[in-house]
């Protein structure tokens, strides 16, 4: 999964050599995405229950405040740990669901597969292209508020056809925040690695679990 690899004499990689922030970022990225799928394994083999998934989330949201806290400091990297530990232990729960669907081990894969696809090529494009994407925040906060809402909202009234348009819009909104936040890192909008990877990780986590969603209702429709 190493970046350099697949980009090696296009001109990024002299970006991770110069560039300290991402390097690290992508360091401790590696690492927290390891250490957060070996959790969501242990749980998923532990069947925990909803209500335990959900503890696990809220708890990370929590251990956000600590790392906003500690950023700054060696404990920040504790506390990103368990901040990735947490919310990939909830995933235990959702794995469980979508490998008891017929062919549900492949629609995992294929998820993980899209995930990694569109995490390097957006990654990749702006490590070589060096474009700012600054100019897109605005836009992907107010999307992700719109879709935060149109979710919570779908709690209550329970409507697929919501449900899957939140997703795709998830994904074309984490989609947006890679550019963004590498491009923050890369122009210096970023100077702290240990916030850069919770960024990235987010990204990925909510790509992942958007794409899983998708592919998920489409397969049961088989």
């Amino acid at each position: 999964m190493d970046q350099r690899s697949v980009y090696s004499g296009s001109g990024e990689t002299s970006v991770l050599q110069t560039n300290k922030v991402l390097r690290n970022t992508y360091m401790l990225l590696a690492m927290t995405l390891t250490f957060s799928a070996i959790c969501s394994g242990i749980t998923a083999a532990m069947n925990i229950s909803p209500g335990m998934a959900l503890g696990m989330n809220l708890a990370a949201l929590v251990m956000i405040f600590f790392l906003n806290k500690a950023s700054q400091s060696s404990m920040g990297i504790l506390f990103v740990f368990a901040f990735t530990g947490l919310l990939g232990g909830s995933l235990g729960y959702t794995l469980n669901y979508y490998a008891g669907m017929q062919g549900g081990s492949e629609l995992i894969m294929q998820a993980f597969g899209a995930t990694a696809l569109v995490f390097f090529g957006l990654s990749g494009y702006v490590l070589t292209t060096k474009k700012d994407f600054s100019f897109m925040g605005g836009f992907l906060i107010v999307g992700l508020i719109v879709a935060v809402v149109a979710s919570l909202a779908n709690i209550f009234f329970q409507i697929p056809a919501l449900s899957l348009a939140v997703s795709a819009a998830i994904v074309f909104i984490m989609s947006g925040f890679i550019l963004y936040d590498t491009s923050r890192i890369i122009n210096g909008g970023e100077t702290n690695y240990i916030r850069a990877t919770v960024s990235m990780y987010l990204n990925i986590y909510n790509l992942f679990t958007s794409i899983l969603h998708l592919l998920g209702a489409f397969g049961s429709d088989d």
